[in-house]
């Protein structure tokens, strides 16, 4: 089984590094922001299962010729209060970490669930006290700020888009449309279940700079995957004008209305810089304008079945690696 465990350590090292940093630099997941969001998850999942299964079957090893036969004779020694010499100091140690490394991952995914179900339900509690129900909109509260601040609070049958009475000001009736289907999206696609996967990684692994990108990359794709659903309610001058409003807290400047028109000579960046004024917003603005305002091509079906077929590849091979030492006898 060495050889396995060799492979499926390769495989971890790319999944954990080079992989995740060429994925994060791509200009294509803009494109096809659902095909790039099916590559991070297979990323994610064949990455932790590689890390774990290498450590395993390399640790196991000197018990038999394959996965299952390895097993038995370990769960033997366990059970039967066994010695260990034949395995030695390392491979334990290997063994072990696999184990730890599982149980860590399993126990920080329950860990961040729990801690976001706690931080939405004091949420929801404030919201019953500082919020009232927007007229005609269901499932929609209001709250008193001046700022233009909308968010969707997932919470199953109890799920609500939240939004302020600032930005009701600001918006036109389109404009709040737009908003409100966006918020919509993030709650009907379940996105808040890929930020808590994700969120769980970068909290299980955070020495690993990849889960940050991923993190990062992923917030991305579902606004996007969101901004694409407003689309198919609303015009895209529309959406564009309420997602600066939103991300700047004004009303958008003149650079960026005549970008919309087409008469302005200003480059775009500075249009959207503009926009956001600098704050902190301009992370997830300005990938978002930049890619409404300048739209590319969709990736055509060959390339978005690659993509596809890679995911598909990346979540295959672990699982095969682990057992094609029984299939070979």
């Amino acid at each position: 089984m060495f050889w396995a465990s060799y492979l499926l350590a390769a495989l971890a090292i790319i999944l954990a590094w080079p992989a995740p940093i060429a994925l994060s630099r791509a200009g294509w997941p803009a494109r096809a922001p659902f095909t790039a969001m099916v590559l991070w998850q297979s990323i994610a999942l064949a990455g932790g299962l590689s890390m774990i299964g290498a450590m395993l079957v390399w640790g196991l090893e000197p018990l038999g010729d394959n996965l299952v036969e390895a097993s038995t004779a370990f769960l033997d020694i366990l059970l039967d209060d066994g010695s260990a010499e034949s395995l030695g100091v390392i491979h334990v140690f290997a063994i072990s970490a696999a184990i730890l490394l599982f149980g860590h991952l399993v126990f920080t995914l329950a860990l961040t669930f729990v801690r976001i179900h706690r931080q939405r339900r004091r949420h929801r509690d404030m919201l019953t006290l500082l919020s009232s129900p927007a007229a005609g909109q269901p499932a929609t509260l209001v709250i008193k700020h001046p700022a233009p601040v909308a968010y969707c609070l997932p919470g199953g049958a109890r799920s609500v888009t939240v939004m302020s009475d600032g930005l009701m000001d600001l918006l036109s009736q389109a404009e709040l449309d737009a908003v409100l289907t966006h918020e919509s999206a993030h709650l009907h696609q379940r996105h808040h279940l890929l930020l808590w996967a994700f969120a769980a990684w970068r909290s299980a692994l955070p020495w690993l700079p990849t889960s940050r990108l991923a993190q990062q990359a992923v917030s991305e794709l579902i606004e996007m995957l969101a901004d694409d659903e407003a689309l198919r309610h609303v015009d895209e001058p529309t959406l564009v004008r309420a997602i600066a409003i939103v991300g700047a807290g004004a009303p958008p400047s003149d650079a960026l209305d005549d970008a919309l028109a087409g008469e302005s000579g200003i480059p775009l960046t500075a249009a959207t810089a503009a926009v956001t004024g600098g704050t902190a917003d301009a992370v997830s603005t300005v990938p978002r304008l930049r890619r409404l305002l300048t739209p590319l091509p969709p990736l055509s079906r060959l390339q978005q079945g690659l993509a596809l077929s890679s995911a598909g590849l990346l979540l295959v091979v672990p699982p095969l690696l682990l057992v094609a030492p029984e299939l070979l006898g």
